[in-house]
């Protein structure tokens, strides 16, 4: 074969070759643009929110998908997602599938949240002892409480409340569970003499169409058990309350990675962690983890006009 031919044979072999390997790369790249992300849902409007303005910067795609605690916590059992955003850490038990695949869980706190007690608009009191509703859980009989609505059987806020009032199984009737925050929303507005329980982020950040059935329920502030710092006075789930951790319901928020490796969901829990995700936390009402510091110019002379 002439050397010129040899050439030319060579070249497009290389070409191709090359065309090739920018391909694999491509279809690669393109296979890891997308993420999912299971998310508590009491905590799924601030997150909704991140995701809007990522997308706006960027443009991998982070899917989110709204479900329970429980949910989250049996998908992470069956191995069948590794990354999530819940309202505590997994314990030891909950995370041995992943330490005993070697892999060490990227966790990053991304706000301060809270559980919610709202009462119908008409209700005379604004306020509530945590003491009453641990009572209440636990089957005692409480004048100022006809029930307890919670959002899901499964869900983050029974699990922090139960907990609180060290019940392992709620058996009171008066104690019921609907499908959704705004479920519980709709209901206490339009029952009196009920409690509802709720992410402090169904508030701050209502539903359009959920409006009118916000106006007709009030969040109430609550007082602490007395063996528990900040006894003696009420709290309601303000921005300032949360973050200095005076509100008797507080709670942090987690990104949980369980993937093994840095990818696009690192890459998400970053920007959330980071100056616009902290600033989108502010704007929400939750309390933000980190607080981007503004300089302040102090003149020593004032020049009058």
């Amino acid at each position: 074969m002439p050397k010129y031919l040899r050439f030319l044979f060579f070249f497009f072999a290389f070409i191709i070759a090359i065309f090739f390997i920018d391909s694999c790369a491509d279809k690669k790249a393109k296979g890891n643009d997308t993420v999912t992300f299971y998310v508590d849902e009491t905590v799924m409007p601030i997150m909704e929110d991140q995701v809007s303005v990522f997308h706006s910067q960027r443009p991998e795609k982070v899917n989110l998908v709204s479900t329970t605690e429980g949910a989250i916590l049996d998908l992470l059992k069956k191995d069948s997602t590794q990354l999530v955003v819940m309202s505590r850490t997994l314990t030891k038990g909950e995370e041995r599938i992943f330490a005993d695949k070697g892999i060490t869980p990227r966790i990053t706190q991304i706000a301060i949240d809270g559980i919610a007690l709202i009462a119908n608009k008409k209700a005379k009191d604004s306020v509530i002892d945590l003491q009453d509703v641990i009572d209440f859980m636990n089957g005692k009989p409480v004048a100022s409480i006809k029930g307890l609505v919670f959002d899901n059987a499964n869900s983050s806020t029974i699990d922090v409340l139960s907990k609180k009032a060290s019940v392992a199984k709620v058996d009171n009737k008066n104690i019921f569970a609907l499908k959704s925050n705004n479920d519980v929303i709709k209901y206490i507005s339009e029952n009196d003499g009920y409690i509802g329980v709720i992410g402090v982020n169904w508030m701050t950040q209502p539903m359009p169409d959920m409006l009118n059935s916000t106006t007709n329920v009030k969040v109430l502030a609550v007082k602490n058990v007395k063996s528990e710092p900040n006894s003696s006075e009420y709290y309601k789930p303000s921005q300032s309350n949360l973050a200095e951790g005076l509100y008797p319901l507080s709670r942090k928020i987690y990104m949980l990675n369980y993937e093994g490796a840095v990818g696009l969901g690192m890459g998400f829990a970053t920007f959330v962690a980071g100056d616009v995700g902290q600033r989108i936390v502010l704007k929400s009402g939750l309390a933000p983890v980190r607080l981007a510091l503004r300089e302040v110019k102090v003149r020593k002379d004032v020049e009058n006009k």
